[in-house]
């Protein structure tokens, strides 16, 4: 079979690998339909990220179809068409033990420090595959991943209806926690550079929109706020600025969401943390929301059609890569679909 591997740093090969077997007794072989590619994914492509490991067959938003199932299996049938979670922890260290197995102390996440869906079949354990809702699309199934981190980025956040929230970025991952964000009841202020990114924003439930190129993000806000600043701000952009930037405009006993994976110096003021008594958290994967993403869809509380704006043959990788390394405005998510 064929899979899709980052020998090293800009260097993607189309590659041939032994079809995969089953071993484990709740073991299941997906055959892949789709998978999406994410900024981590390109991070890992250039060694931007500074958690992937090479050579790596990447991807970790992957949709199949249950092709054979290990006697015993029950959550599973062949036929089911199902979508991986990519973590993977030991279940037994002190976050597995307090319900964060995310940040596992034995983490191996799929396509970042072993191989992940960028190939034509994966083994997983059948407790890691989740049914994906029938009416949608493969290309949009793969948009339930990026779900599950939103709903872990807003869990994190402690979202209230009585809060502000500025949301920094309203690319894929932005886009994806305005989404769930918009259930909290918060007032939700987004920031970006792209107007057509904010005008489309506006339309998914965002309350007001800051484009700082034009405008000075903390006056902005502070305007929208009455001067106090917003009172909960996730970084959806995960630029070198992103978190100096949100310290100033998040208010007094503010909170603020991280979510960028840089391993670069990001300049900080330790004033603006303590002078605010402000909560700066991180918010990285998600530990077992696949099925509360998926619950929201099927309640009509989350709608991904739409959400990929381009496909390419996942044999045409390098061009789709290519093609996101071109920050053409139109792209929104990219969906690689096998045959």
């Amino acid at each position: 079979m064929k899979g899709i591997m980052i020998e090293k740093p800009n260097v993607l090969k189309i590659v041939d690998l032994p079809m995969p077997e089953l071993s484990e007794t709740n073991d299941v072989l997906v055959k892949i339909r789709s998978t999406g590619i994410c900024g981590s994914d390109v991070g890992i492509y250039h060694g931007t990220n500074a958690a992937a490991t090479y050579p790596r067959i990447i991807g970790h938003e992957v949709v199949g179809i249950v092709e054979k199932v290990m006697p015993g299996v029950t959550r599973v049938k062949p036929g089911d068409r199902v979508i991986i979670d990519e973590v993977t922890s030991c279940g037994h260290c002190w976050p597995c033990l307090h319900g964060r197995g995310n940040v596992c102390d034995n983490l191996r996440v799929r396509g970042v420090h072993i191989d992940g869906g960028y190939r034509e079949y994966v083994t997983v354990p059948a407790a890691d595959c989740y049914l994906v809702p029938e009416d949608l699309s493969d290309a949009d199934a793969v948009m339930i991943e990026p779900m599950t981190i939103a709903v872990q980025s807003c869990s994190r956040a402690r979202l209230q209806p009585d809060d502000t929230l500025l949301l920094l970025g309203c690319g894929a991952l932005g886009s994806s926690i305005l989404k769930v964000a918009r259930h909290s009841g918060a007032r939700i202020i987004v920031a970006d550079v792209v107007d057509e990114k904010l005008q489309e924003a506006l339309q998914n439930g965002a309350d007001a929109a800051v484009n700082t190129r034009r405008e000075d993000l903390t006056e902005a806000v502070r305007a929208l706020t009455d001067g106090h600043g917003s009172t909960v701000s996730i970084d959806a952009a995960g630029l070198p600025d992103s978190l100096m930037s949100l310290l100033q405009a998040t208010g007094n006993a503010g909170r603020i969401v991280t979510m960028g994976f840089s391993n670069n110096p990001s300049p900080v003021t330790q004033f603006l943390i303590t002078a605010k008594e402000m909560d700066i958290m991180g918010s990285r994967l998600h530990y077992r929301h696949f099925q509360d993403a998926i619950d929201m869809i099927n309640a009509g509380k989350l709608s991904l059609e739409g959400s990929v704006s381009h496909t390419f043959p996942f044999l045409k990788a390098q061009e789709a890569f290519d093609f996101m390394d071109s920050r053409d405005p139109s792209i929104r998510k990219i969906a690689l679909l096998y045959d």
